[in-house]
């Protein structure tokens, strides 16, 4: 299965290329391609977002009251997902789905490129890696890749300083530590991968980070609206607990 997945992203990537005349192009015409696929799941990770922002501050009250109680904590959680149709995990599935195209991409670019394939005269070998260029051609011949290289780093910082003003301010050191060294894992790793799949990674996150300043932020707030208003007029529901009654005592005849 795993290797048709690659047989068939390398094919459509060379009809692509035969289509545009360039196989760097290619790739990031493939990136648009995925990213509009995804739309309709990354809308439905938006109104997920938003109705756990929404629904936090009951969901921790419930934490709070039921701390000693795991089992009636879980019912609970269970029962305000249920009311309000709320997947805990809606947020994740686009991130889960462009896995899979990533590391597809990543064999494809290793294995089955043809040699000559390049961008625009940018990049020679879109197989190449940033050290093997930098071995064999030393800074001046390889500072593109390098570029190419902190631009994986930096477009994956960017998204969460982006999300770091939805945070509460404690949160925010955190973040801003967690993306740091997230950012410098990730230059890393680009570091040694076929500089196609840089191209692919950092095509994808600036059409993401375009998406979240001009649309997704704007969508967001739509969506807390709509579910605050949803969580405002719901029914109102009162656990009431009911203290035990002792039996009355006989009276003495």
């Amino acid at each position: 299965m795993w290797e048709w997945f690659i047989g068939l992203l390398s094919t459509i990537l060379g009809w692509i290329a035969d289509f545009c005349g360039d196989w760097g192009l290619a790739i990031m015409i493939l990136t648009i391609i995925i990213r509009l696929c995804l739309t309709p799941l990354q809308n439905k990770s938006l109104k997920s977002s938003a109705q756990m922002q929404v629904l936090q501050p009951k969901m921790q009250e419930i934490q709070q009251l039921y701390a000693d109680d795991p089992m009636r904590q879980q019912q609970e959680l269970q029962k305000i997902y249920s009311e309000h149709k709320f997947n805990p995990f809606g947020g994740c599935l686009p991130v889960i789905i462009q896995m899979p195209v990533f590391f597809a991409l990543f064999s494809v670019l290793r294995d089955h490129l043809p040699a000559d394939a390049c961008f625009y005269g940018i990049f020679p070998s879109l197989a190449d890696s940033v050290s093997n260029v930098l071995a064999t051609s030393g800074f001046a011949g390889a500072w593109v890749y390098i570029l190419f290289d902190i631009l994986f780093g930096v477009f994956t910082l960017i998204p969460m300083l982006l999300n770091m003003r939805n945070q509460a301010q404690g949160q925010t050191p955190q973040t801003l530590i967690m993306g740091v060294i997230m950012a410098g894992m990730m230059m890393w790793f680009g570091w040694s991968v076929p500089v196609g799949v840089l191209l692919y990674y950092n095509a994808s996150s600036l059409w993401g980070i375009v998406q979240q300043v001009f649309i997704t932020n704007r969508m967001m707030e739509k969506y807390k609206k709509e579910e605050e208003a949803k969580v405002a007029n719901g029914p109102i529901q009162v656990n009431v607990v009911r203290k035990e009654q002792k039996p009355r005592p006989k009276k003495k005849s």
